[in-house]
C-alpha cells in the first residue's frame, strides 16, 4: 500500500495501517536523528512522540509534498524541542567523517573538534540546517520542507549561519 493511502487509513482510525507505516518509518527516523541525538533512548522518545503526531494528525497531510517529507518534519521540530528542552544541544552535533578541510591525517581529529565548537556555537536552527545540507547532502528546498521553512527563510538562514560559522571558527583558531 503506498503511504498516501496508509496516511489516508491512518486518518480514519486505521491502527494496521499505522503499525505498518511505524514498521516503515522507524528505521529511517532512527537513521535521521543518529547523528543529531546523544542517547539512544531520547531518539526512541523523539520517534515516538513523532508518529503519535502523524496518528493524531493524518488527516491534516495535505499532498502538497511526498508523505516522507512531511513526517521527516514532523521529527526535525520534534528533535529541535527536545534538545532545547533538555539542553542537549551542546553534545547533539557529532561529525562521524573527517571532512574536505582535512590536509593531514594527523589533524583530523583536531580539524573535527574545531568544526564541531564552531557548530556548537550556532543557534539550533541554524546549525541543524548546514548540518542537513553540507553533511547529509539535502537541497535547501528539502530542508525548508522539513522545517516548514519558507525557501527564501531558509536561504537566508543558511547565508547567516555560514557567516557565524566562518566567525567562530576564525576566534577559535
Amino acid at each position: 500500500m503506498s503511504e498516501a493511502l496508509l496516511l489516508k487509513s491512518i486518518a480514519r482510525g486505521d491502527q494496521r495501517a499505522f503499525d505498518e507505516l511505524y514498521r516503515r518509518y522507524y528505521p529511517r527516523l532512527t537513521g535521521f536523528l543518529a547523528t543529531r541525538i546523544p542517547a539512544s533512548h531520547s531518539a526512541d522518545e523523539i520517534i515516538d512522540d513523532t508518529l503519535l503526531i502523524v496518528w493524531q494528525h493524518a488527516n491534516e497531510f495535505h499532498h502538497s509534498s511526498e508523505v516522507s517529507t512531511w513526517i521527516f518534519g514532523i521529527a526535525y521540530r520534534v528533535a529541535l524541542r527536545s534538545l532545547r528542552k533538555h539542553r542537549l544541544w551542546l553534545r547533539a552535533i557529532t561529525l562521524d567523517e573527517p571532512t574536505d578541510l582535512v590536509v593531514d591525517p594527523a589533524r583530523a581529529d583536531e580539524q573535527r573538534q574545531w568544526l564541531e565548537e564552531g557548530l556548537r556555537r550556532l543557534p539550533d536552527k541554524q546549525r541543524l540546517s548546514l548540518l542537513l545540507t553540507y553533511h547529509l547532502g539535502h537541497s535547501i528546498e528539502h530542508v525548508a520542507l522539513l522545517t516548514d521553512c519558507p525557501v527564501g527563510t531558509m536561504k537566508a538562514r543558511m547565508f547567516h549561519a555560514r557567516g557565524q560559522l566562518r566567525r567562530h571558527l576564525n576566534a577559535l583558531q
